[in-house]
């Protein structure tokens, strides 16, 4: 169903400011990006130095591991030592595992002086598995590879022959994982320092680069929040001078912010001007034309003594003038009534008893539009507002008019009255034909009127701005007035603050 309602006069309320790098901002975001670029970075580097420090040491790995080979190989071909009997001359490298192959057949193996002494006592006999380990390693001639010894740990080992046995050496690899290990450590010990330094560095900048585009924030929120449908402009603030620097892009939308708001200034001002000449302009008007008027309505009243004596063309004008001089009259007390709405009313406000007020009314219409059938439905106890009591009847009344109006005979119309929400809500419902959907949006605009030719066949009449004073007096109460209507019912809803019934005695 079809809902028109006239905005609340009240402003809407202001948002808490934002934090810096609250969920969602800007900031917030530009830290996260930042840190997250910093942390790629940051990874990649260590892994290129960790892969430069490792391809290193495997280097210096296998030319030790060339070494050993070539010394072992001579040795075995030389039959100096005698295989894994003894240690070979010269000394081993500490650690080192030597390995005779014949055929497919390992023939011996030792693992020299892992207890750091050379004289034969620190040397043993690999294991079963590990002989197997080396037993499957198809090592081409200058081939070095790593492997995890059965045992022993983890090895760099290669293999050479001397034409009838195979020599194969190895060396462990325990330094270098320990080596590596601390790297890694220190790298992420590094890349953590320095991804919580980029974090706070760039916390800093963002908030720092972002202070004046909060600070224009914060005055559009205080422009927004200025009540402009009035029409005063008192109160625009403005972005301060020091964030309006055409040099920085937060600058120049500072700068075009204030020449925007300049502009809006400049037009509120201008309209404010025209509506308080228009609004003077209707109330000495209204006011001029009271006098003229009422001479006409005495004159045309003072022919009634001799009207029998005129001929029937003439006593039917003279009628017409003193009905439409009648109207004229009507219009023109609205006009000023709306005029002085317009430049804010004075209202008489202390708590008024509403229920009394639709009794009254709806006790006038009664009178006024016998056609009709007038209902009430009223509360147990009184409702209560805050208003001006006969401001209040004034709207009611005008509601009752609107619907004896533009409603056939035999109209059913209600009138209501509750307590809803901490508010006085009055409603007039009506089953009549309904307002035009094309109408409903404008209803509560001044001179705004249904079907003319109906209102006078109906013998009524209708200066199009009985509506557009309820609007003024409901919004002078700080209350709201709203329609719904579709064919066979028409709702009328004003909202008011209420108030306490006041104390007895």
């Amino acid at each position: 169903m079809p809902d028109t309602a006239l905005p609340s006069p009240a402003p809407s309320p202001v948002p808490a400011p934002v934090r810096p790098l609250a969920k969602g901002t800007l900031g917030r975001r530009l830290v996260v990006r930042v840190a997250v670029l910093v942390a790629v970075v940051a990874m990649g580097l260590s892994t290129v130095v960790a892969l430069a420090a490792y391809n290193i040491q495997i280097s210096q790995v296998d030319t030790r591991l060339g070494l050993a080979l070539d010394r072992e190989t001579r040795r075995v071909g030389g039959g100096v030592g005698g295989g894994p009997s003894g240690p070979s001359p010269g000394g081993q490298v500490i650690g080192t595992i030597t390995a005779t192959q014949t055929a497919a057949t390992i023939s011996g193996a030792i693992l020299v002086d892992r207890s750091g002494n050379n004289t034969g006592v620190g040397f043993e006999t690999l294991s079963t598995d590990a002989l197997g380990q080396l037993a499957a390693l198809n090592l081409a001639t200058d081939t070095k590879t790593t492997i995890q010894l059965s045992g022993y740990g983890l090895y760099r080992v290669a293999a050479a022959t001397d034409g009838t046995n195979r020599v194969i050496v190895g060396i462990p690899m325990g330094e270098v994982a320990s080596a590596m290990t601390t790297l890694l450590l220190y790298e992420a010990l590094l890349a953590g320092v320095v991804i919580a330094g980029a974090v706070f560095v760039a916390r800093s900048v963002v908030v720092n680069s972002l202070a004046p585009l909060n600070r224009l924030a914060a005055t559009a929120t205080a422009v927004s929040n200025l009540p402009l449908e009035t029409g005063e402009v008192e109160g625009i603030v403005r972005v301060p001078h020091s964030d309006t620097d055409p040099v920085s892009e937060v600058g120049r939308v500072g700068l075009a912010f204030n020449h925007m708001l300049d502009n809006v200034e400049g037009a509120l001002a201008a309209r404010h001007a025209s509506e308080v000449k228009l609004r003077q302009f209707v109330a000495d008007a209204s006011h001029e034309l009271r006098n003229p008027l009422a001479a006409i309505r005495g004159y045309a009243e003072l022919t009634r003594r001799e009207r029998s004596q005129l001929s029937a063309t003439m006593a039917h004008a003279l009628t017409r003038i003193e009905s439409e001089s009648d109207r004229m009259s009507t219009l023109v007390e609205d006009l000023l009534l709306l005029a002085r709405l317009d430049s804010g009313p004075a209202l008489d406000l202390a708590p008024t008893d509403l229920t009394e007020v639709v009794l009254n009314a709806t006790s006038d219409a009664r009178v006024a539009g016998p056609d009709h059938h007038w209902s009430l439905s009223l509360p147990d106890e009184p409702v209560y507002a805050m208003g001006d009591r006969y401001r209040l009847h004034q709207v009611l009344a005008n509601l009752l008019a609107n619907a004896r109006t533009h409603t056939p005979p035999g109209t059913d119309v209600r009138t209501a009255v509750r307590v809803e929400n901490g508010r006085a809500v009055l409603t007039v419902t009506d089953n009549g034909p309904g307002i035009p959907a094309g109408l409903q949006a404008q209803v509560f605009e001044r001179f705004t009127r249904a079907d003319t030719s109906r209102v006078r066949k109906q013998g009524g009449s209708s200066t199009g701005l009985g509506l557009a004073i309820v609007v003024a007096v409901v919004t002078a109460h700080h209350g709201t007035a709203s329609v719904q209507s579709e064919p066979g019912r028409t709702v009328f809803t004003i909202s008011i603050p209420s108030a306490p019934a006041p104390a007895r005695g």
